[in-house]
C-alpha cells in the first residue's frame, strides 16, 4: 500500500485510514459531517499527493495532446487549466484530468502540466505515450512533487496572508508555471502561477473539486509537510478556522457540487454524452473516441446521468432504482446524506424517458422501494458559477 508524505501527520492526528486508489489515504480525522461544513463555511485542508502529475514537453506537444483529449486546448495562454476527458476508442472515459498550459523555457518546449486520478495514472501513461511523436517526452512527477488542495470561502485570504514577494524562476522538479504572483487572490479562476508561500516556490492554480474557492498547491516533494503545518499554524495565528479534511467530506462536498469520480459517475464503459459532460468535447477538432460520440449521437442516447432525492432511507452505490412500476431501470452509483443540502441524494443512470426533473422513481433500500425523484443538478452551485 502506497503513502502519500502527510501520512505520517494523518497517523500523529488520529485520522481514520484506508485503501483508496492503492494508497492508504485519510478518511475522515473526526467528523466527515463536520469536516464537510467546515470547508462550507471556511477553509479546509486536503492531501491531495496522491493524484498524479505529469509534464508532458517537447516540440508539438500541444498539438500531439490535443489530438488526445477532449477538450479544446491550443487556445489557452501560460497558466491557464482545463478539464479534459480522456477517452478509448469507444468514446468511454479512461480518466478526467486537469490540464494546465506552462511557460516555454530553456528547459522545456511547449510544456503542458496534467493532473490525473490515482488509481488511473499507469493507465493513463500506457495509452498516452504510443500515441506521442518521437520529439514529445511525457515525464512522471508524481513521486517528485506534492499536492495540497486549501479549499473553502476563507482559503484565499489564508493563503495571501503567507504568500511572499514573487518567487522567481521555479526550480527543481517544478517547471515554470505561468507569469509570476506576489498573491493567490491575483490568480483568476481555473488559472495557474508562481509564487512563494512560506519561502517556498509553489505552483498555485485558483482550481479545486469541492464547488468552493480556493487553490489546489504544487510543490518540490521536500517541502510538503512544512508547508502543510505552516498553513494550518498561519490560519491558527489570524484567527480563520481551518482543519485537515478526508475523503469521505471530499466526496460530499464534490457530490453536492455535481462533480464526477471515475469509477462512479464516469468510467471506461460511460461516455461524456451519458454522463452530462458533452461540454468537455469540442467536436471541431479531432480527438480519440470522437467518431464513437458522434455514433451515439446519431443513435440516440439510452441512458443518461441524473441526481435523485431519496426519502426514508441512505441510497448506497449498487441500490437498484425503479420505475413506478416497479422494475429496475437502473443503479446507484454514488449515495450519500449531503450536509450542505440535508438530502439523501444519489446519481444513477437511467434510460432517458426516466430523466426529466420532476419524474417520481423509486431506490430499493433492504429490499424496500424508497421515495425518490429526480430532481436538477446540481445539488450545491459552485460559488464561482455564481451570478451576481
Amino acid at each position: 500500500m502506497k503513502t502519500t508524505l502527510l501520512h505520517p501527520w494523518h497517523k500523529a492526528a488520529g485520522a481514520r485510514l484506508a485503501p483508496f486508489a492503492d494508497f492508504e489515504m485519510p478518511i475522515q480525522y473526526s467528523s466527515a459531517v463536520e469536516e464537510h461544513k467546515l470547508c462550507r463555511r471556511s477553509a479546509g485542508l486536503f492531501d491531495t499527493s496522491h493524484m498524479g502529475r505529469l509534464l508532458l514537453h517537447g516540440e508539438g506537444a500541444g498539438n500531439a495532446l490535443s489530438a488526445i483529449v477532449s477538450s479544446a486546448i491550443l487556445d489557452m495562454e501560460a497558466g491557464e487549466a482545463r478539464y479534459a476527458l480522456l477517452l478509448n476508442d469507444q468514446g468511454g472515459i479512461i480518466d478526467d484530468l486537469f490540464i494546465y498550459r506552462l511557460e516555454s523555457s530553456q528547459k522545456y518546449i511547449d510544456p503542458w502540466f496534467i493532473v490525473v486520478n490515482a488509481g488511473n495514472k499507469e493507465t493513463d501513461i500506457a495509452w498516452i505515450t504510443p500515441r506521442l511523436p518521437s520529439a514529445v517526452v511525457l515525464e512522471d512527477l508524481s513521486e517528485k512533487t506534492g499536492m495540497i488542495a486549501v479549499q473553502g470561502p476563507k482559503a484565499i485570504d489564508l493563503l495571501d496572508r503567507i504568500a511572499a514577494e514573487q518567487a522567481g524562476d521555479t526550480t527543481g522538479n517544478l517547471p515554470k508555471g505561468a507569469p509570476e504572483s506576489s498573491r493567490v487572490s491575483i490568480i483568476t479562476r481555473s488559472n495557474m502561477a508562481c509564487l512563494s508561500l512560506a519561502g517556498i516556490p509553489v505552483l498555485a492554480g485558483r482550481t479545486g473539486y469541492t464547488g468552493e474557492d480556493g487553490a489546489e498547491i504544487y510543490c518540490n516533494a521536500e517541502n510538503v509537510l512544512f508547508l502543510w503545518e505552516t498553513i494550518l499554524a498561519e490560519a491558527n495565528n489570524i484567527n480563520i478556522e481551518a482543519g485537515a479534511i478526508g475523503l469521505a467530506a471530499r466526496d460530499s462536498l464534490r457530490f453536492e457540487a455535481g462533480m464526477p469520480l471515475h469509477g462512479h459517475e464516469i468510467s471506461a464503459e460511460i461516455s461524456p454524452l451519458e454522463a452530462l459532460l458533452s461540454w468537455a468535447c469540442d467536436f471541431n477538432k479531432d480527438f480519440a473516441g470522437k467518431e464513437a460520440l458522434l455514433a451515439l449521437k446519431e443513435a440516440g442516447l439510452k441512458r443518461k446521468l441524473i441526481t435523485l432525492n431519496v426519502t426514508g432511507g441512505v441510497p448506497r452505490e449498487g441500490y437498484t432504482v425503479l420505475n413506478n412500476n416497479g422494475e429496475c431501470i437502473g443503479k446507484v452509483v454514488a449515495g450519500m446524506f449531503c450536509p450542505t443540502t440535508g438530502t439523501y441524494s444519489a446519481n444513477a443512470f437511467v434510460p432517458v424517458e426516466n430523466a426529466s426533473v420532476g419524474t417520481q422513481l423509486a431506490v430499493e433500500i433492504r429490499g424496500t422501494p424508497k421515495e425518490a425523484i429526480v430532481i436538477k443538478r446540481p445539488l450545491y452551485v459552485p460559488v464561482y458559477r455564481r451570478k451576481n
